[in-house]
């Protein structure tokens, strides 16, 4: 039987532009040469304190990592941090965690499954939940498509490796749609907008922060919301970094202050808006408080037994579509770090 295909191209060929083949062949040779202990994350107890010098290199996309530990005063952190990356999106992650440049990361859900595919070694340190949409999607300028039921035979736009990815193909599966009844568009989340605007793809999943420019600016345009989560907010880490055991104490210390600093934006909406998105985002005062009115409560689990079950239905809805091999998901969670994130926020934040 033939393989399924995506806007005409085989899976498996769609999966290598994606990933790309130069980028894929290099990070697979890269994890043979490592040894079996290097895919391994170690189970040893983490160290109670972080020893002196060690450092970290911390994402943070947009400048917002960093802004937000500015403006919550989170000054004397217990390590370094030797710099700030200005990285978001999980393939560029993945990329830079193979090139050692990144040690920690903030992603949704799908890049550490996509990093498990590539064959790349790293661990879930760290989960908050969503339990309210984070993206909608948004039609071509002047398209008259007003649901998801009406999506069949457009030309979507896909980001396999990507939080939008997953959102897609779930609300797709709850409109009962196959991927044969849609076009998917092979596209990483930055180029979007750019094939809404040029009329590349009918529809594309947007994230609540990007909208209220897109709507602002193509008044034909509109948004189709969804109720479709992507529920996983987390952090992770190479199991090359959490291997390293002063490198593994940072990050540990690392996880309070990113859960207290998730706290701290929610509870301050109005200095984040003008700091953060009028500030360095160059939105409007009104465009701001459409994106924080409709902002998630951070919630951090104390058990993650929501969340893997979450990243094992994921994973194999991936599966189904020939996007990645079937395989356990519960493999991604460093267990050692499983609390520390609940255990820094007050009770109303734990869930």
């Amino acid at each position: 039987m033939p393989s399924p295909s995506v806007a005409g191209v085989d899976r498996r060929l769609f999966l290598t532009s994606m990933l790309g083949v130069t980028a894929a062949a290099a990070g697979l040779s890269g994890c043979a040469d490592n040894s079996a202990a290097a895919g391994t994350a170690s189970d040893a107890p983490l160290a109670s304190k972080v020893p002196a010098g060690t450092s970290l290199k911390i994402a943070s996309f947009q400048g917002a990592q960093q802004l937000q530990f500015k403006l919550a005063g989170f000054r004397d952190l217990p390590f370094k941090v030797s710099n700030w990356l200005n990285i978001g999106a999980g393939p560029d992650v993945i990329n830079a965690f193979r090139a050692k440049s990144l040690d920690v990361a903030n992603n949704a859900g799908i890049p550490p499954i996509q990093a498990h595919y590539q064959g790349f070694d790293a661990k879930i340190v760290a989960i908050n939940i969503t339990r309210k949409p984070n993206y909608v999607f948004a039609t071509k300028p002047g398209s008259d498509i007003r649901r998801v039921s009406e999506f069949r035979g457009k030309r979507l736009a896909f980001s396999q490796g990507q939080a939008q990815g997953v959102v897609l193909l779930r609300a797709l599966k709850k409109a009962g749609l196959k991927y044969d009844d849609v076009e998917l568009v092979p596209l990483t989340s930055n180029q979007f907008l750019t094939a809404l605007q040029s009329g590349q793809v009918d529809i594309a999943p947007l994230a609540n922060s990007q909208t209220p420019a897109y709507l602002a600016q193509y008044k034909s345009a509109r948004t189709i919301p969804t109720d479709v989560v992507d529920l996983l907010n987390l952090l992770w880490a190479p199991v090359s970094v959490l291997n390293d055991r002063a490198k593994a104490a940072a990050v540990a210390a690392y996880v309070p202050y990113w859960a207290k600093g998730q706290v701290w934006t929610y509870e301050h909406p109005d200095e984040w808006n003008e700091q953060f998105y009028v500030g360095t985002q160059n939105l409007t005062l009104p465009q701001a408080k459409a994106i924080t009115a409709l902002a998630n409560k951070p919630l951090f689990p104390p058990s993650w037994d929501e969340a893997i079950r979450w990243e094992q239905e994921t994973a194999d809805l991936l599966a189904e579509g020939g996007f990645v091999k079937k395989f356990d998901v519960s493999e991604l969670f460093d267990h050692r770090f499983e609390s520390l994130a609940a255990k820094a926020v007050p009770a109303k934040y734990r869930r």
